[in-house]
């Protein structure tokens, strides 16, 4: 009875294992994501011991200093919050370059045939593989005094050029000339030309399938009825990728808040940003990890911040659109 029972219920396939490996993948993922940032900020509240490493505390003293000085009350100073300033006025000025300077190219780049166009990005996507060490020596060389573009200057004769038309003190006041010659190091332009440079590839890529899905005809149509090529840019393509303009930008300025090299050489030591004290608090002489923890989290937070208020704008466009 038991086994004619049996034949006649249909056997119940096992149901199938759900793969483990999603989510180990999900779970290493996030472990290497958020463990680093918690470990940085449990460290900025640590304690600096004198003469000695630190300790696990809690402590807002770190963030005190970063905002009045180790000496408040007694006395106040804004070193760290000039080099703030300094990282978002470098990275500002860089990211608004690149993605101006690309937005031209990239558009004449999409009216290329595609093969011509797979060469440029090819080309662009092999120099993303130089680093900014190696980047930063070859301008290095470029704006050196003694053979780079100053002793140029000098040997064409665009120096003495300068000093009769009388630019030569507009560029003195500037700090972009010694009494003798024209000179870029150290200088705000060289940090700032630099580090655009290190970001116009990606500003290229960045801004390529917005401007590759533009759609032609609408620039010929208002060519067509008699505007000139500022119109056409002002009235058809800007407003076409005004939204992939704004996210490029965000994303290099984010990435140039981070910039170390560029700024080590061609910053005037007066004007160094907040990632360079990070690296002079961590691993200079000071080695005070806590502090320097504090100031990589408060760069983080001020990153964060102006992505917040980019988004902001940007729903706020859309909204009006």
């Amino acid at each position: 009875m038991t086994a004619a029972l049996d034949l006649d219920t249909p056997a119940t396939a096992p149901a199938p294992k759900k793969p483990v490996w999603p989510w180990a993948l999900t779970g290493l993922i996030l472990f290497l994501c958020v463990v680093p940032f918690i470990l940085v900020l449990a460290i900025s509240f640590g304690h600096k011991i004198e003469g000695a490493g630190w300790e696990w505390s809690f402590t807002l003293a770190n963030y005190k200093r970063f905002f009045v000085g180790a000496m408040w009350p007694e006395d106040v100073t804004f070193l760290y919050l000039q080099q703030l300033y300094w990282s978002l006025r470098y990275a500002i000025v860089a990211s608004i370059l690149a993605v101006v300077t690309a937005l031209p190219f990239t558009y004449l780049m999409t009216r290329l045939p595609r093969r011509a166009q797979a060469r440029w990005l090819v080309f662009l996507l092999a120099s993303l593989s130089l680093s900014e060490v190696f980047i930063v020596m070859g301008w290095d060389i470029l704006l050196s005094n003694n053979s780079g573009l100053p002793k140029l200057f000098q040997i064409t004769g665009l120096t003495d050029w300068l000093k009769a038309v009388g630019w030569f003190d507009t560029l003195r006041d500037w700090g972009l000339a010694s009494p003798r010659n024209v000179k870029f190091k150290t200088s705000e332009l060289a940090t700032v030309l630099c580090m655009s440079y290190l970001v116009w590839p990606y500003a290229v890529i960045l801004l390529y399938p917005a401007l590759s899905r533009l759609d032609p005809s609408l620039s010929e149509a208002a060519r067509t009825m008699g505007a000139g090529p500022w119109t056409v840019a002002r009235t058809v393509v800007l407003p076409s990728v005004r939204l992939p303009l704004i996210g490029a930008t965000l994303l290099l300025f984010v990435f140039l808040l981070g910039t170390y090299v560029s700024v080590t050489v061609f910053a005037d030591p007066a004007k160094h940003t907040t990632a360079i004290a990070i690296y002079e608090a961590v691993r200079g002489a000071n080695l005070d990890a806590p502090f320097g923890a504090a100031q990589a989290v408060i760069l983080l937070l001020t990153a964060a911040l102006f992505l917040w208020l980019g988004q902001k704008l940007t729903t706020k466009r859309e909204g009006k659109a």
